[in-house]
């Protein structure tokens, strides 16, 4: 037939092309196994055409190593076989340089499991293109075969690998065919005493089993051709891991593992299949509890056949499937078996777009595949990979299913995620359309706050650009700082990751309450200063006002939600309440002198005792109000002092009019030349930046402006903003008025913010 020669043609091509191709760059080449290159890429190509992959996927094979052995491999293979097999070369050898690092770096046992999570990972960030995962898994088989065909040691790590990645993955795309073979391989080279024992006793015995499943197969062949089942009966062999899973799960001995002697029965229609099972069971006795309906309920990868255990005629246990020759097919090459490649490679899958029929039977085909790998997934999340793999001969799923693994999973859950590499192989998982930023708050929150640039596979771009699956990002950062207040901004499309957007905010919130904070500690430090209460620890002060520390109170303070007159009133102890019969206590004479006592006289009563209050400190001329007090008279006070309305509005009827007398006479000098007039001390606060000689200013002005000077009190205050000096000076006056000039005078000195009067 001239059609099925030119198929058969087309269908060479572009292997022998291929090979023809790598053969001088691999031939002598080894690879990091010891395995010659060009012997390596012979046997993965023969893995694929094994398990139904197209020619163009064969082909890859020897194209992905040859790449090792380019200067500028993607450009080469691009100019030679096209986009589409370059972008399999890339990725490829991608997966193994990085598998390589894993595998030679030295880790502790705890770690190995983080080793065994990021090979799984690669194979998810590319299992986009089927190509790279089926690639990668008949390449693993390969290197396999070639360490048990040499009788090499094989590396431990590798075997594990094996076992816990790569037989899993086949086991959950249903190849049933490298599934087996990498279990039972894997398991001998991690288990070799537990392989030979088994090996040894099915050998012991391998004659007799075989002549009674053939004797079995002959006989129940024979019974439904009798029945009118069109069927063909196979006997169906026991792969070891399998049969050593099964003794170990089930605890059980060799000669108990039903399935040593197995049938495979397989007929035309699904209606067929239950003809047999009821046949079947008509003929032989079926062993409790050993049916399952697959068909009905198929296995989350699409499995379906029916399972059943019946005592034969010598009353020894035998297992049978029974499935359609669609289902063996499936059952045998899994998603190989039915994805779009053959097609494709005539059609132009992944290189040429594709429309009608073939485009909704690729996108139907990928999503199976993606919902399997997203199961995959999650067993290993959930960690119930060993309990997830089948115990039947196709190398299936458990019966034991989970709701994560359903066939109900949506496939765009799969599509939500993307996987990118850090300069160092590691893996990051990132939602899909992430940003250099959301890769740098991936990796750490830190990295994150410093990230002001980055390289897509060592090239610069934009920070707002997206990701794409296996690229490779390198962040650029500064030592110090924080992230920009334009990264919020969803327009500008720097943050895709909600948890990125949270820790972004999360450091502008930090930032505020920071700046809130150091607000409020100032305001309580100035009050502190005015009031002459510096020594009080701030952290005391917080807990006797009811907060839990002291930056709880400076933030309430900062916020303007806490007054500071709660803190003036607990630093100043309330005046006791005299008896009402004591509002002109303490009458005295006055004596001679026309002037009262302070230079004070009380309006309408006659030698009354009276003190200046020292929390104000009057002086003439300010206007000011007395106080009647509990056995120490009249307190006269500036009628702008906080603590003299506070006592009014508590107890009115104790104020009295008061007013300043006479010009008072001082006390003699010390040359008793006579007296000068009265003086009255002040208190002054000055506000500065920290400075060395600015209490040495200061004091020359004071001295300069003949003002006595009778108390001094400095404190240096260390901010975020700047240091500040607050200095208290109690200086004596005769006019209060002669204070303003001074005042406008210390402000003029450098480094003076402030100067006031207390």
């Amino acid at each position: 037939m001239p059609g099925a020669t030119q198929v058969s043609q087309d269908a060479v091509a572009p292997v022998a092309r291929a090979r023809a191709f790598a053969e001088p760059l691999l031939s002598g080449q080894c690879l990091d196994t010891g395995e010659d290159a060009l012997v390596h890429a012979d046997g993965v190509s023969a893995i694929l055409a094994g398990i139904g992959a197209a020619p163009a996927m064969q082909a890859a094979a020897y194209l992905v190593y040859a790449g090792d052995f380019l200067n500028k491999p993607e450009e080469v293979v691009t100019k030679a076989f096209g986009e589409s097999y370059a972008s399999l070369v890339m990725h490829t050898r991608r997966l193994v340089q990085i598998q390589r690092a894993a595998r030679e770096a030295r880790v502790e046992a705890a770690q190995r499991s983080e080793q065994t999570e990021r090979v799984r990972k690669m194979l998810l960030a590319f299992s986009r293109d089927l190509r790279v995962v089926l690639l990668r898994l008949a390449s693993r088989l390969q290197t396999l075969r070639y360490f048990a065909a040499s009788k090499r040691e094989c590396p431990q790590s590798l075997a594990a690998e094996s076992q816990q990645v790569f037989a899993p993955l086949a086991n959950r795309l249903g190849i049933w065919q490298i599934k087996w073979e990498l279990e039972d391989l894997s398991f001998r080279f991690m288990q070799p005493q537990a392989y030979r024992d088994i090996a040894k006793a099915l050998l012991e015995t391998r004659v007799v089993r075989e002549q009674s499943i053939e004797a079995a197969r002959h006989a129940l062949h024979e019974d439904l051709a009798a029945f009118g089942l069109q069927a063909q009966v196979q006997g169906r062999p026991k792969h070891l891991y399998s049969i050593h899973k099964k003794m170990r799960g089930k605890h059980l001995a060799l000669e108990r593992v039903f399935d040593l002697r197995a049938l495979r029965v397989i007929v035309p229609t699904v209606a067929d299949c239950y003809a047999v099972l009821s046949r079947l069971h008509e003929k032989y006795k079926p062993v409790e509890g050993e049916f399952d309906d697959y068909i009905a309920r198929p296995k989350p990868n699409g499995y379906q056949s029916l399972h059943t255990v019946v005592l034969g005629a010598d009353g020894r246990a035998m297992e049978v499937q029974i499935r359609t020759a669609a289902m063996h097919e499936h059952a045998e090459h899994g998603v190989a078996a039915h994805w779009a490649y053959k097609e494709a490679g005539a059609r132009g899958y992944a290189g040429v777009s594709a429309a009608g029929e073939f485009e909704d039977q690729v996108a139907q085909a990928r999503k199976a595949v993606l919902r399997q790998l997203l199961a995959w997934e999650r067993d290993f999340v959930e960690g119930d990979i060993q309990s997830s793999v089948a115990e039947d001969g196709a190398g299936l799923i458990a019966k034991r299913q989970s709701p994560a693994a359903s066939g109900e999973t949506a496939p765009g859950a799969f599509d939500e995620r993307i996987y990118v590499f850090t300069p160092q192989a590691s893996i990051v998982e990132l939602t899909a359309g992430a940003t250099p930023i959301d890769f740098a708050y991936a990796v750490h929150t830190d990295l994150g706050h410093r990230c002001r640039g980055a390289k897509i596979d060592g090239v610069m771009v934009p920070l707002n650009t997206p990701l794409k699956n296996g690229q490779t990002v390198e962040i650029t950062a500064i030592k110090e700082g924080g992230p920009s207040l334009d990264w919020l901004n969803a327009e500008l499309g720097f943050l895709q990751s909600q948890r990125s957007r949270t820790k972004v905010r999360a450091w502008f919130n930090a930032l505020a309450q920071r700046q809130t904070i150091a607000r409020g500690r100032e305001s309580v430090e100035k009050l502190l200063q005015r009031e002459g209460k510096t020594a009080i620890k701030l952290e005391d002060l917080a807990g006797r006002l009811g907060f839990k520390n002291a930056d709880a109170l400076f933030e309430v303070v900062g916020k303007d939600e806490y007054s500071l007159r709660n803190i003036e009133l607990l630093l100043r102890p309330p005046t006791p309440e005299p008896d009402t019969d004591e509002l002109l206590a303490q009458r005295r004479s006055r004596g001679s002198s026309s002037a009262p006592r302070g230079g004070v006289l009380v309006v309408g009563v006659d030698s009354l005792l009276t003190n200046l209050a020292r929390c104000c400190r009057p002086a003439p001329p300010d206007s000011i109000g007395g106080y009647v007090t509990r056995g120490k008279g009249v307190a006269i006070h500036r009628l702008d002092c906080v603590n003299f309305r506070q006592m009014a509005d508590r107890a009115a009827e104790r104020v009295i009019e008061v007013e300043w007398g006479g010009s008072a006479s001082g006390p003699l000098d010390p040359k008793g030349k006579g007296r000068g007039p009265a003086l009255y001390p002040v208190d002054v606060v000055v506000e500065g930046s920290d400075r060395q000689g600015l209490l040495r200013d200061v004091l020359e002005v004071l001295a300069k402006e003949k003002m006595n000077v009778i108390a001094v009190n400095t404190q240096s205050v260390k901010s975020a903003r700047s240091d500040t000096a607050w200095m208290n000076f109690t200086v004596e006056v005769a006019d209060s008025g002669r204070l303003a000039q001074v005042l406008r005078l210390l402000s003029q000195i450098n480094g003076v913010r402030s100067a006031r009067r207390k």
